[in-house]
């Protein structure tokens, strides 16, 4: 089946046409999409070839735990959840609507963020809220990243030669947007996103975790509204906040306030790596993917030096020449490090077949 990959992220589009073999038929990107145009003008020839859709949504809510092809309801469904994920979910919304306006009579598949971590146990799931609440609203760690998060494991065995049963990984998935799950035999066990995509990891422009009571405390005490509050920690904090920059590991210079930043960065991914370590009883792989993971050796080399104690240890030469999919492991360390390139179409386009 020739598929039709959509991905819609919080600023950009990509779409891949995949061949039956997954060979790359066709490629495009818009890089500064807002979610109102210019992606109908892409459809030319090239894409008609295409025999399925298949979309990124990054919040399936509690009810979505796999792929779906899309009706009018499940639109509905998805569209609903766009306060949990405001910086992704309408612009997905929007990608659909326009692939339905211009390749109508294709069948269309929601691949979701959410659905690789429905298989969290209830005590990596659960809030520790109120009872009424948690019955009222569906109060859960979701997690996100899970169409890269699942393709990471999958890929990272295959590039070592292991078989993934029984393999403890670590994937970070280190980009605009920021993660890491726990997958054992490439099932997702923890993760550091939790109800929103807002939890966990410090970002290019999120906050990552912070203390509720200072968000009730900028509200209650300093006079914030909420709408306030939510548009700080989305859009104006993380790596942007700590350096007045744009928030991209590209732009952050060398001063005093990038390097604090990075520390920052760094020593949270440490913390929640050894934490993901953890909930999994050990480590045989640790895997880095996404932009920043897949192109800034030196974070990844100030990540594993704190790590030594886990059995982590890059070797410096394969660190800094790694391209593409890579072994960037030091001899004889007891952990693999391996670089995995993202390719969340190629998950998607594997859901899209395995649902039609």
């Amino acid at each position: 089946m020739v598929v039709l990959v959509v991905n819609t992220g919080s600023s950009s589009l990509k779409l891949r046409l995949l061949g039956p073999d997954d060979e790359v038929l066709a490629a495009a990107e818009l890089e500064a999409w807002d979610g109102r145009s210019g992606l109908e003008d892409q459809f030319d020839e090239r894409w008609r070839r295409a025999e399925a859709v298949g979309h990124r949504v990054v919040h399936g809510g509690p009810d979505f735990h796999g792929p779906a092809v899309i009706d009018d309801g499940v639109l509905e469904q998805i569209e609903a959840l766009s306060a949990l994920a405001p910086l992704h979910q309408p612009r997905a919304v929007a990608g659909i609507r326009a692939v339905r306006a211009a390749l109508p009579a294709l069948p269309e598949v929601a691949c979701f963020d959410t659905a690789y971590h429905a298989t969290l146990g209830p005590e990596a799931s659960t809030y520790a809220l109120p009872a009424a609440w948690r019955e009222r609203w569906p109060l859960r760690r979701f997690g996100f990243h899970g169409l890269s998060h699942a393709y990471a494991a999958r890929r990272s065995a295959a590039l070592l030669a292991r078989p993934l049963d029984g393999m403890r990984t670590v994937t970070c998935h280190l980009g605009a947007g920021a993660s890491l799950c726990a997958s054992l035999g490439g099932r997702s066990v923890d993760t550091t996103m939790g109800f929103t995509p807002l939890e966990g990891l410090v970002m290019a422009t999120r906050s990552g975790s912070v203390d509720p009571g200072l968000v009730l405390w900028l509200q209650n005490g300093c006079g914030m509204s909420a709408e306030e509050v939510a548009e700080g920690l989305e859009r104006r904090s993380g790596l942007a906040g700590l350096t007045g920059t744009s928030g991209d590991f590209r732009d952050l210079g060398d001063d005093e306030a990038a390097r604090l930043a990075t520390a920052v960065y760094v020593h949270r991914m440490r913390r929640e790596i050894a934490a993901m370590v953890a909930a999994l009883g050990g480590l045989d792989t640790l895997v880095f993917t996404g932009g920043v993971g897949e192109h800034q050796p030196s974070v990844r080399a100030a990540a594993a030096e704190g790590l030594g104690f886990l059995g982590v240890a890059v070797d410096t030469d394969r660190n800094a020449c790694a391209s593409g999919d890579a072994d960037i492991s030091a001899p004889g360390a007891p952990v693999r490090t391996v670089v995995v390139t993202a390719r969340e179409d190629l998950e998607i386009a594997r859901e899209v077949r395995s649902v039609l």
